[in-house]
């Protein structure tokens, strides 16, 4: 482990960049803190932190000049990975009638996230398995994510959407990163402790300007992370929760939530594990056409539009798709949840609809067996 300043962090970004990396991190716009290109330490939101409930987001000021001293805003690195449009291949009429079809060329820059928490390395993960972990390998992400380099953060601030220590996802940064950062603000000044997780990150590591990290830094790092888990005031028991939610798809509390949930999809689109996607046609008047990959949303009544119409014509249903998939059949699918416990589905949704309430109300009078 090493010890380094906001000089060592800038000194990282211009090593990243000499390796040809762009640069991805946080950065303060339109009032939230959202992941785009940054080129030094400068662009980082430093003394900034959110303010996050069901339905709310707020940026106030911090009292120190901490950069990560934030949980997690609306983006993920989902958007880099999985973009939002896509297109997957293009088709021209030629001059003898005939069409001429071409695949879109794989678009995987190389890209260095920086600030990457705990919650959203589980993401990653997650749909790692999706993407890549199968018999059938979608070759776009493929080729992007193997082009990304991984800068973690252990989290030192939850906002109170926050349960990631519930689902086993944080906030400690457990693998899965090339370098892991501790922010440390104290007495001391301001100072992060690094890690390496790889083997490009121990050539990074050595590289940056720095010392040695002492025990006291490692204990206060330590317990500065133990802390955000301890903040935690959200909870969800998710061994217990699959079973639970398959044995009640009938109680009266997907009525109760349909009453409320307007089917717009901003859980989906926020969440960092969802995955849905529709292709759709684009035509100009040259003559030429793309197919393009677009997110969609379980949500939408069309998703599951068959001949007779759609499948899921009911809020209710579509909620309860959304949840159970989410928490419970997608252990059938990929051998885990689908939540790491982000909190961007509560803070995001408009009506502020508590994923982690629906499922205690269900268990408060679950009648089933609790084994």
């Amino acid at each position: 482990m090493k010890l380094i300043d906001l000089d060592g962090l800038q000194a990282l970004l211009v090593a990243l960049r000499a390796q040809g990396y762009d640069t991805i991190g946080p950065v303060r716009r339109d009032g939230v803190i959202v992941y785009e290109r940054i080129d030094t330490v400068a662009d980082l939101p430093a003394g900034w932190t959110d303010r996050q409930a069901p339905g709310s987001y707020r940026l106030e000021r911090r009292d120190d000049a901490a950069v990560f001293g934030y949980a997690v805003g609306p983006h993920s690195w989902k958007r880099y990975l999985f973009p939002p449009k896509q297109t997957l291949f293009s088709v021209r009429r030629e001059a003898d009638g005939g069409l001429a079809f071409e695949p879109a060329p794989l678009d995987a820059p190389k890209r260095a996230f920086i600030g990457v928490r705990a919650c959203e390395l589980a993401a990653i993960g997650v749909q790692d398995r999706v993407f890549a972990g199968g018999e059938h390998v979608d070759a776009a992400y493929a080729a992007r994510r193997e082009a990304v380099l991984l800068v973690a953060v252990n989290c030192a601030v939850a906002a109170d959407t926050c349960f990631c220590a519930a689902m086993d996802t944080g906030p400690a940064v457990r693998g899965g990163h090339d370098l892991a950062l501790t922010e440390l603000i104290d007495g001391a000044g301001q100072r992060f402790l690094v890690e390496a997780g790889s083997a490009a990150g121990r050539a990074l590591l050595v590289s940056l300007p720095g010392c040695p990290a002492s025990a006291d830094d490692i204990a206060a790092a330590r317990a500065q992370t133990e802390r955000n888990a301890a903040a935690q005031t959200r909870s969800m028991d998710a061994v217990a929760t699959p079973a639970l939610l398959l044995r009640n798809l009938e109680h009266p509390r997907w009525d109760e939530v349909a009453e409320r949930c307007l089917s717009c999809a901003n859980c989906t689109l926020a969440c960092p594990t969802c995955f849905c996607s529709t292709n759709q046609e684009v035509t100009d008047l040259a003559g030429a056409a793309h197919r393009e990959r677009v997110w969609d949303s379980c949500f939408n009544v069309d998703f599951t539009h068959l001949g007779h119409g759609s499948v899921r014509g009911s809020v209710k249903s579509r909620y309860r798709q959304w949840l159970t998939h989410k928490l419970a059949t997608w252990h059938d699918q990929f051998g885990q949840s689908g939540c790491v416990g982000c909190g961007r589905c509560i803070t995001w949704c408009p009506v502020g609809i508590d994923l982690t309430e629906e499922v205690a109300a269900i268990a408060a009078s679950d009648g089933g067996s609790k084994s």
